[in-house]
């Protein structure tokens, strides 16, 4: 069995029954991930194990300190001995950081999950940032606000996408930028 299989697997058992709409959203993120497969060669792999795994720190019976990167990457760590590069991937998702900082857990984050390779970072918060709740495709406009209109102006989490968001734009834009490329050695034409 793959990475990819047995984070979806394992990923499946934490979510699908106790949080079914993360469980869609996660299998959407994987799916762009899968889709990544021309521009990260042998790494894609790992991302859409990443990506399989980068909320499984939501599923109840792993939260401990709250915040779903870490509490994700210390289980994968601890309890299954996964993947350095895995563990770090789900650490730092989703420029990461910043919500740790706001939870002042930066110390704790940065002390455990050094930081991955960065086209492996922007790729996954690529996939992440360009999937709905549901799994579906959206611009990644759309999903930032959608995350702002869920939990509200004050929100921590809000506080933290807002400062994210030049982060994650970065990411979108250089994963577009490395896929057009790709494409155009390829000689696919341009769908936009």
């Amino acid at each position: 069995m793959g990475q990819a299989e047995w984070a979806r697997d394992l990923a499946q058992h934490l979510l699908e029954t106790t949080l079914p709409r993360r469980w869609a959203h996660t299998q959407g993120v994987a799916a762009r991930a899968m889709s990544l497969a021309p521009i990260l060669g042998d790494k894609a792999d790992t991302l859409t194990a990443a990506a399989y795994l980068h909320d499984i720190g939501y599923a109840p019976d792993l939260v401990d300190t709250g915040f779903h990167p870490l509490d994700g990457a210390r289980y994968l760590r601890d309890v299954h001995q996964a993947d350095d590069t895995l563990c770090r991937l789900v650490a730092h998702h989703s420029c990461a950081v910043n919500e740790a900082r706001n939870r002042d857990l930066l110390d704790a984050l940065t002390a455990e999950f050094n930081e991955e390779r960065p086209e492996l970072v922007e790729a996954l918060t690529y996939c992440d940032m360009t999937t709905s709740p549901d799994g579906r495709h959206l611009d990644v406009t759309e999903r930032l606000a959608e995350i702002h209109s869920r939990y509200g102006p004050e929100d921590l989490v809000s506080r933290s996408i807002a400062t994210s968001t030049p982060c994650i734009l970065a990411a979108v834009r250089a994963v577009e930028s490395a896929l057009s490329e790709a494409d155009s050695r390829q000689g696919v034409p341009k769908s936009r």
